[in-house]
């Protein structure tokens, strides 16, 4: 008999308990023990729930997993097996495997200028008071999936700006799964940025065996005033992954966060996004680019809270969708009584290019001030047939005409993009996924079908 999703993950945590809190600090074990009380009181979100109207993700937690709570010894080398999707981009740059840091030996790194990197384990008992500073602070909303990762996560990477630091080149996540079984991964980063810190981190998302996955992903960011954070994620992983991502923010006065992600290939990608702006003059960009083909889908969910007056935030996501693929947007504009002078933009837009392929929508303005300029809008449609017609009137062929249309399409994400190598190199994947040929890296030795 199958056993009832719901009964899972307690009975894992109360198996694995000795496992889940030998040697970590006091605060994580009492996370730890709220989270799985919470998902117990709560369980999975049913096909009624709101928040996950458009993606029923419980049957892909009952699907057999083998629960990653203890990192394998698997040995590679990561010149022969993966080279990054931008290798003229100069990075630091941070190994992720299976949720778990990548290299033991040094398991944190402090710069000369303060900044520490690493992994959270390390951070956690190291800088323990630090860690429970942030750690839980933001993430605690009562997500059944946020409370199955603080129940389980062991480890993912900590990063910490001290006061008007600065990074000389970007910091590059490399987030990998590889296993020669199919896996859970639940992995826990955690980001600070201290006053007037400046700093710009890509996460790169990859999968490199053709194993089903799931992973479930939280990260907690936490700006302090005037501080500014460039935050872009790829994700590339093959058509049998499973990924759940949840981003937490919260911004003091004045700071600033640029949020991109660009899901470029995967099975089911659900991407939560929640921003806090909680001291007078905070400013978040939130942008999102998905493409999507054969049975794929994505659901983007973004929330904005404008906590404090004179805050502004900009949202657009955008999707091209082909065959019998489907996504989502849900994005919520939160302005308070108090929050005066607020300026809150929301668009979204897609394109079907087939009439198989289905988009589901679903902006929100919920606004309880009256000095604020806020929009919203959302189109859903195909591609424009008299700007087709033009081309092709150029001499142009159809097909070509099409892929410069969807290309000029994306291109209002990508050119938001700030570092000129990754801009291009987004943009040579994005063609190339357009084209219909698969966006992985060409350096990795590992191809799918």
């Amino acid at each position: 008999m199958e056993e009832n999703t719901n009964n899972i993950f307690p009975s894992l945590f109360s198996r694995n308990k000795e496992l889940l809190t030998r040697h970590v600090p006091d605060f994580v074990k009492e996370l730890r023990e709220d989270a799985i009380k919470t998902f117990e009181e709560k369980g999975f979100p049913g096909k009624k729930d709101e928040q996950y109207k458009y993606t029923n993700l419980e049957p892909y937690f009952n699907n057999g997993y083998y629960k990653y709570l203890t990192p394998k010894q698997i040995s590679f080398d990561i010149t022969d097996i993966f080279r990054c999707d931008v290798p003229a981009l100069d990075t630091h740059i941070i190994i992720l495997l299976n949720g778990f840091y990548y290299n033991q030996k040094t398991p944190l790194r402090i710069l000369p200028n303060g900044i520490i990197l690493g992994s959270l384990k390390a951070a956690t008992e190291e800088h323990s008071d630090l860690v429970k500073k942030y750690l839980g602070k933001q993430a605690s909303s009562g997500d059944s999936y946020v409370a199955l990762n603080t129940a389980f996560s062991r480890d993912g990477f900590f990063f910490y700006a001290p006061k008007g630091a600065t990074l000389d080149k970007p910091l590059q996540i490399i987030n990998v799964l590889l296993s020669d079984e199919e896996i859970m991964v639940q992995q826990r980063n955690l980001i600070i940025l201290e006053p007037g810190s400046n700093i710009s981190i890509v996460m790169c998302d990859h999968t490199l065996s053709e194993q089903k996955y799931l992973s479930n992903v939280v990260t907690e960011i936490e700006l302090a005033e005037n501080a500014f954070l460039d935050y872009f994620n790829v994700q590339n992983a093959n058509d049998e992954t499973v990924m759940v991502s949840h981003t937490f923010a919260q911004q003091q006065a004045s700071s600033n966060l640029r949020s991109m992600v660009v899901s470029l290939q995967g099975g089911v990608i659900r991407n939560n996004l929640n921003i806090k702006l909680e001291g007078q003059g905070a400013e978040c960009h939130a942008h999102g680019l998905m493409l999507t083909d054969k049975k794929q889908h994505i659901d983007n969910s973004v929330f904005i809270d404008h906590a404090k007056p004179n805050c502004t935030s900009n949202q657009l996501y955008k999707g091209i969708l082909d065959h019998e693929s489907s996504g989502a947007f849900t994005g919520k504009i939160l302005v308070n009584r108090d929050s005066q002078k607020t300026m809150a933009y929301q668009k979204n837009s897609s394109l079907l290019l087939s009439n198989e392929a289905r988009m589901n929508a679903k902006p929100q303005l919920e606004i309880y001030a009256d000095d604020v300029k806020c929009s919203h809008g959302s189109t859903i449609g195909q591609l424009d047939e008299d700007s087709l017609f033009y081309l092709r009137a150029r001499g142009i062929g159809e097909e070509e005409a099409r892929l410069m249309l969807m290309n000029a399409f994306a291109l209002e994400i990508l050119g938001e993009i700030k570092i000129e190598p990754l801009r291009l190199r987004m943009n040579e994947l994005t063609e190339k996924r357009l084209r219909g040929e698969l966006a992985q890296c060409n350096n990795c030795s590992i191809k799918y079908e």
